[in-house]
């Protein structure tokens, strides 16, 4: 800024002389010189110049003539090419483009060079930023970057890594590692390790609107990844994505990657290695050396601001950590089983045909209808194979259900021995049990029908005559054979009656005195 006024104030206030008023105001003699000149060509005095203010004096010593031009040439309408250019940005419009459109319709308009220099100007007045106060315990930013690379040890080939990086707000305190990949796993993962290196939480994340923690990143309501709003209601804290394509909603974890960048990865950039394992422990030994290391202009170090400003109001650990859990859909079948990476749980079969919200963790698979878990399962990673509950099941499946080989014989005691002797064999008979369950079953059904005694002397024929069979025991009780004594116990046949006509035995068959068959007569 030019010292008009305190030159003129020294001159003709104070009375110094030129190479004292070049002294005090530190510029040279020849500027004072022409600064004193310009005032007497102006009749500018210093009573005068006292009352008017600094652009005004300067002013008065230096006009600009305005020369008038000529032509009237029509001023581009810069909030046009300032809109039409982000619109159209996928089809690479480009300013020359609009340039020529701008000369079809305006022949005598300003040249190309003259026409980017005025939009220059105007769109140079846009970039305006807005100074963010940063709460203490508030805010933690996230973010990743490209890490350094590790060897395969059997290939000898370069896997890429990520960097993950996380930044409080008001304390600028550090943490990073590197991952893998940028997967939900790996973006819960991270998240669980930062929280256990602060040893508390913060109020708020915000991170950027990558695939693993925003669905859909709207401008206006941004869905969250179900698992990543999981992990966040565990821990207390909010998400608060970034704008979309506005990276200043997080310019502490640019800043953060662009110093972890600096401070770490440029550290590491000549060593070897061969595992994730051993990039993290070293990235961990310049980590600490970056939160420990005094900050120039406050002289003191990121660890420590943390301590005395973050931690205080920051949220505490949960007791636990995150459970890593992937939150999916899936449809009720109609046999009141879901289907989670192949395999099937049970729900309640009020649920049929309805679809759940299913929170899938190492060990659990639990199942969500509005809001309230309704089945929960120890996880099976057994491909094609039920786990069901019998709670879950209708009253005439659980009966169903509790049929057994055992449970049948169980039963047909209680008629007598010979009835459970007969669902044993009929079970027995088949190549699976389960085959012979409803002719069992229909037999025990026949004491609807008939009394106890006549359906097991029915099952003792049975038995006799091998005729181990449903229809056979309804013949033999439709027919009321089970009332008939059996050969074994009717009275013996009385000894046919002496007659002429009946010769015996002896007349067919004569023997010597060995015991010899001699003769058969005919």
């Amino acid at each position: 800024m030019r010292k008009i006024k305190e030159i003129l104030r020294l001159k003709y206030a104070c009375g110094l002389s030129g190479r004292g008023i070049a002294l005090s105001c530190n510029v040279a003699r020849s500027t004072v010189g022409d600064y004193l000149r310009r005032a007497r060509a102006a009749r500018l005095d210093w009573s005068e110049a006292a009352e008017l203010s600094d652009m005004e004096v300067e002013a008065r010593l230096f006009p600009t003539e305005h020369v008038p031009s000529s032509v009237s040439r029509p001023p581009p309408d810069c909030e046009y090419i300032y809109q039409e250019l982000r619109r159209y940005r996928k089809v690479n419009l480009t300013i020359t483009q609009l340039w020529l459109e701008y000369k079809e319709r305006h022949p005598d308009g300003y040249q190309y060079t003259q026409f980017c220099e005025y939009y220059r100007r105007w769109r140079d007045k846009l970039d305006y930023c807005m100074r963010q106060e940063h709460r203490a315990g508030e805010k933690v930013f996230v973010d990743y970057s490209d890490g350094l690379a590790i060897v395969d040890l059997v290939t000898g080939e370069l896997i890429p890594t990520q960097l993950f990086v996380t930044v409080w707000g008001a304390s600028n305190y550090t943490y990073a590692e590197a991952t893998l990949s940028q997967t939900l796993p790996n973006w819960i993962g991270s998240h669980v390790r930062a929280f256990r290196y602060f040893s508390c939480v913060p109020r708020m994340l915000v991170p950027d609107n990558l695939k693993s923690g925003v669905n859909d990143p709207c401008f206006y309501e941004p869905d969250l990844n179900p698992t990543y709003a999981d992990m966040a209601g565990h821990y207390g804290c909010a998400v608060l994505p970034a704008r979309p394509r506005k990276a200043k909603d997080k310019a502490k974890v640019e800043a953060g990657v662009l110093i972890v960048k600096r401070w770490i990865l440029a550290v590491l950039r000549h060593r070897t290695f061969f595992s994730l394992e051993e990039l993290n422990a070293a990235i961990q030994e310049c980590l600490e050396r970056l939160n420990t290391r005094p900050l120039r202009r406050l002289g003191r170090s990121r660890r420590d601001l943390f301590e005395t400003i973050d931690r205080p109001y920051a949220l505490p650990l949960p007791e636990r950590p995150y459970e890593y859990a992937e939150w999916l859909k899936a449809k009720v079948n109609i046999d009141y089983h879901i289907e989670v990476d192949h395999h099937y749980y049970s729900v309640p079969y009020q649920l049929l045909k309805e679809k759940l919200d299913i929170r899938l963790t190492a060990t659990t698979m639990e199942a969500f209808r509005k809001g309230n878990r309704v089945a929960a399962h120890a996880r099976s990673h057994v491909r094609g194979k039920h786990t069901t509950l019998k709670e879950h099941m209708p009253p005439e499946h659980r009966k169903y259900a509790e049929w057994s080989p055992s449970r049948f014989v169980q039963w047909a005691s209680k008629t007598g021995a010979a009835t459970a002797q007969l669902v044993e064999n009929i079970m027995a008979a088949r190549t699976y049990p389960e085959q012979g369950y409803r002719s069992c079953l229909g037999i025990l059904r026949l004491s609807q029908h008939y009394e106890p005694e006549r359906l097991e002397a029915a099952a003792r024929r049975a038995l006799k005559y091998n005729a181990c069979s449903y229809r056979s025991m309804c013949a033999i009780l439709a027919a009321g054979l089970d009332r008939q004594p059996d050969a074994e116990e009717s009275p013996r046949r009385a000894p046919l009656p002496m007659h002429d006509n009946i010769r015996g035995r002896e007349y067919y068959t004569t023997f010597n005195q060995e015991g010899s068959c001699l003769t058969n007569r005919q």
